[in-house]
């Protein structure tokens, strides 16, 4: 089955006339006729009832047109795709937050890499803010960054990661079935503090605390965080990619609380409009097939 023919098909239904057609798809009108003959002969069915300079679409026509209307975009996506493939650059640029760096990045780049083997990527970590900026300036391709808002960056949500409280083995709590949240008071608390607005809910949930919490170590970075805890230097509210391997091992344990459910770390996927969207795209199904 040829691909014109279907085009002039779904095209001839959408103009309702075969000569806007013709004229549309820079054809004769007796081209745009043959076309629609041959396909109705590979089919073996009637598609359009001819009323004079009126058409309408057979009732077989009705129940082929979804089909050919499906082919055609299918069609139109893998060429445009084919299309982007002719450009792709050399190098690409992928700016990252540390904790994406240290935990999503190295599933995620070597699969990209199977995808566009002729490509470099240099990766730049640093915080939100600063790469929110480099892309502007483009000094980088694309981002992964905390959830923000920016009116000439298009950004996709890429992952949400359940923030919750992690104590060390042999932790008082960890003998409990459950832990009222109100005694995280009474323990030395571990703060991680990344400056994002999910850390926002967070305290608020603080906030609701008869006896605020005794935050004796306030960090910036979750690998110092962590290791506080693993010392025993107290306790901390976590997203749980970083803890992964430690849960795994039964070195840290969580801790749930009904007031933290819902409480995540979103990171998300930012470009320059539809800059890079081959990128984009594949690193969004990739991130879909590793992490739901």
């Amino acid at each position: 089955m040829n691909i014109e023919n279907i085009e002039a098909f779904v095209y001839v239904n959408h103009y309702g006339s075969f000569n806007k057609a013709a004229e549309v798809l820079f054809l004769s009108q007796p081209s745009v006729t043959a076309r629609i003959q041959t396909l109705e002969r590979e089919l073996d069915c009637k598609l359009f009832d001819r009323l004079g300079k009126q058409i309408a679409l057979t009732e077989k026509g009705k129940q082929f047109l979804p089909y050919a209307q499906q082919i055609m975009q299918t069609f139109q996506k893998g060429k445009l795709h084919m299309q982007q493939r002719k450009t792709i650059p050399h190098e690409l640029r992928i700016g990252a937050t540390v904790s994406v760096s240290n935990y999503l990045i190295p599933s995620l780049l070597p699969r990209l890499k199977q995808r566009f083997p002729e490509i470099h990527i240099k990766l730049t970590t640093a915080g939100t803010d600063d790469l929110v900026n480099k892309l502007m300036g483009k000094e980088v391709d694309l981002a992964f960054v905390r959830k923000v808002a920016h009116p000439t960056l298009i950004s996709y949500k890429f992952f949400e990661d359940p923030i919750k409280l992690y104590v060390y083995e042999g932790h008082p709590f960890t003998r409990k079935a459950a832990v009222p949240i109100e005694e995280i008071s009474g323990q030395p608390l571990v703060f991680f503090e990344c400056g994002s607005l999910d850390w926002m809910r967070v305290h608020r949930v603080f906030d609701s605390l008869d006896r605020q919490p005794n935050i004796e170590y306030l960090v910036d970075n979750s690998e110092s965080a962590k290791k506080l805890v693993l010392e025993r230097a107290g306790i901390c509210f976590l997203p749980g990619l970083c803890v992964e391997e430690e849960v795994r091992g039964q070195r840290l344990f969580p801790i749930e609380f009904e007031e933290m459910n819902g409480i995540t770390l979103q990171t998300n996927l930012i470009t320059r409009g539809g800059e890079h969207s081959l990128f984009a795209e594949s690193l969004l199904e990739i991130g879909r097939t590793l992490f739901g």
